[in-house]
């Protein structure tokens, strides 16, 4: 019985034959396929206008199959790329690590899993918001607190307490070799930071030596491109920051501090070694730089590694124009700006103090003398003020009280005329220098201080960087905002105040016994013949080509705030630039 059974049993798979298929359609899978679940790793989509083309999706795909391609219609601008990602579906393990990674929150993964074609070019997509079928699918896999792979806490530099506004000590107290390790581990390495450095310095590089602990391999980098890293770790305008990639969904790399990390723990020996090891021998020729102040200094600095014999020409009694004279000592210390100075005349560059050019000698007897001429000297004047009453004696200009101030922090000269209070019209960073400079001048004077700065903006819009506001304002110093000076309050030459406007036909006095002028600088231009003033233009910049070159006058190379800026990192990018175009330039007539 038992066999006879086992022979007809298969005759009963029969009746199938008479039953309506289960096979579904191919056309109901792709016109009602089944949803996905809410975590399911289905097609790419990509907000193209969001996504930066950092490029981060791709160097963590462990199959290769994310590419970066310039995509049409798409400009590079600071903070972005002209690429974005495209994913080859024929290598993709749809393992989501590039959503999980992705640092402007742009790219995600649809419930989408469906797509058919004969052609294999078609599996190389580049997603955007509308899927692979050109429709917006709903979101499957996202991101969340257990798969983020990025650390987006900022490590937070150490400040003074408030009692740093008694004295003119440095406040920031700069990274521990923990700390810089922690934060330098953050870097995607992306270098989207290194396009909106004016600069292009190479940050992404200088960041892994930090993280790597080759100290001197970072310092290596550094100068590359910017003989001045103990200034810019300090007071760099640290534009890189501002469009880090990790910036979009949490803290930017401190990319300022930690160059100061690296300048900050290289040993001197090793530090000279990196400074001078680039240098030529002077052979090309001989080289004028008018001015002493960051492009100055870049520009001598980097003639020299292309082997050109640089004098400095600075009016000053001591080089460093802007850094020397302008940066407060709270934020500069001496030290960093000599150590930076120092290694530029160890790589051979000669400077000659207290010379005025125009005075003691001429422009053109540089000319006559070097094979070329550099100017940069820099917007070293206060703009004036065109306010009733801005001659009374209790008015001051925002640059030169600066100069004095750091006069006095170095011991040079006694404390300037202080009075009990003051207010600073402007606030842009030299107007919080010059406030702040005054905050600790009064505590140290009367053991109290009122500070007052005025400006016609709106809480929230300073010119001035985030920080100086913020500890400027812990510092005591009261802001008006919003507010348009009119002119300035006396009474038998007793200085009573500045009388501003907060609304129309509203005027309101701000009573204090000084006042300083911080509302933009300008250039001493008198040194230069009539020819090379018609080439600046109405807002005071001085016209030069890509090269730096004055074309009318191609001996003539400039750089800094005259042609760019103003800020150090602008002057130290425009300085190298122009001692590239020298060297083309004399190598082109020779």
């Amino acid at each position: 019985m038992n066999a006879v059974k086992s022979i007809f049993s298969p005759l009963r798979a029969w009746k199938y034959l008479v039953k309506p298929p289960v096979t579904l359609p191919k056309r109901f899978i792709f016109e009602a396929p089944r949803e996905a679940s809410d975590s399911y790793r289905g097609f790419h989509q990509n907000d193209l206008d969001a996504c930066i083309g950092c490029g981060t999706c791709s160097e963590i795909c462990p199959t290769a199959a994310i590419t970066l391609v310039e995509v049409e219609g798409i400009e590079a601008t600071e903070g972005k790329t002209n690429t974005r990602p495209a994913f080859d579906y024929g290598r993709c393990s749809f393992c989501g690590l590039c959503v999980d990674i992705c640092a402007s929150d742009s790219l995600n993964m649809s419930k989408n899993y469906v797509y058919i074609s004969k052609e294999a070019d078609n599996f190389y997509f580049l997603p955007q918001i509308a899927g692979i079928h050109g429709r917006v699918d709903p979101l499957g896999y996202h991101r969340d607190e257990v798969s983020e792979l990025l650390d987006l806490g900022r490590r937070k530099m150490n400040l003074m307490d408030i009692s740093r506004k008694s004295s003119f000590l440095e406040i920031v107290e700069g990274f521990s070799k923990e700390m810089a390790f922690e934060e330098a581990s953050r870097c995607v390495s992306c270098g989207i930071c290194t396009s909106a450095c004016p600069a292009a310095m190479h940050i992404p590089e200088y960041i892994t030596s930090v993280w790597k602990d080759d100290l001197e391999g970072g310092l290596r980098d550094v100068y590359k491109t910017n003989p001045l890293g103990n200034v810019c770790g300090r007071i760099c305008t640290h534009k890189c920051e501002e469009v880090c990639a990790l910036g979009h969904r949490g803290d930017p790399i401190a990319i300022r501090w930690l160059k100061r990390y690296i300048v900050d723990h290289v040993e001197e020996n090793v530090y000279t070694k990196v400074a001078t090891e680039s240098v030529l021998a002077p052979t090309m020729g001989k080289i004028a730089v008018i001015g002493s102040g960051p492009s100055g200094l870049s520009c001598a600095y980097y003639l020299r590694t292309l082997g050109y014999d640089v004098v400095v020409y600075e009016k000053q009694a001591l080089p460093g124009g802007v850094i020397r004279y302008g940066g407060p000592a709270y934020r500069l210390p001496e030290e960093s700006v000599i150590r930076d100075i120092s290694m530029i005349e160890a790589s051979g560059v000669e400077f000659k103090c207290s010379v005025d050019i125009g005075t003691d000698i001429t422009l053109e007897q540089l000319k006559n003398k070097y094979d070329a001429v550099f100017l940069g000297i820099g917007m070293s004047e206060s703009q004036t003020l065109e306010l009733p009453g801005c001659n009374h004696e209790a008015v001051y200009y925002g640059i030169p009280f600066l100069a004095e101030a750091r006069d006095y922090t170095r011991g040079l000269r006694e404390m300037p005329e202080i009075h009990e209070s003051a207010v600073v019209v402007g606030t842009g960073n030299v107007a919080f220098d010059v406030a702040r400079t005054l905050v600790r001048m009064q505590e140290i004077k009367y053991g109290k201080s009122d500070v007052h700065m005025t400006t016609r903006r709106k809480f929230g819009t300073l010119s001035a960087d985030v920080e100086e506001v913020e500890e400027g304002t812990e510092e005591g110093i009261h802001i008006h905002y919003e507010v348009h000076p009119r002119y300035i309050s006396s009474e038998n030459n007793r200085l009573e105040g500045l009388v501003v406007e907060s609304k129309p036909g509203y005027e309101e006095t701000i009573s204090v016994k000084s006042i300083y002028i911080a509302a933009g600088q300008v250039a001493d231009y008198k040194l230069l013949p009539q020819t090379i003033k018609n080439e600046i233009t109405p807002k005071g910049k001085l016209i030069v080509n890509g090269r730096g070159q004055v074309e009318s006058h191609p001996w003539l190379f400039a750089g800094g705030d005259i042609t760019k800026g103003p800020d150090i990192i602008n002057g130290v990018h425009t300085g190298h630039v122009a001692a590239l175009g020298i060297d083309e330039w004399l190598r082109g007539n020779k």
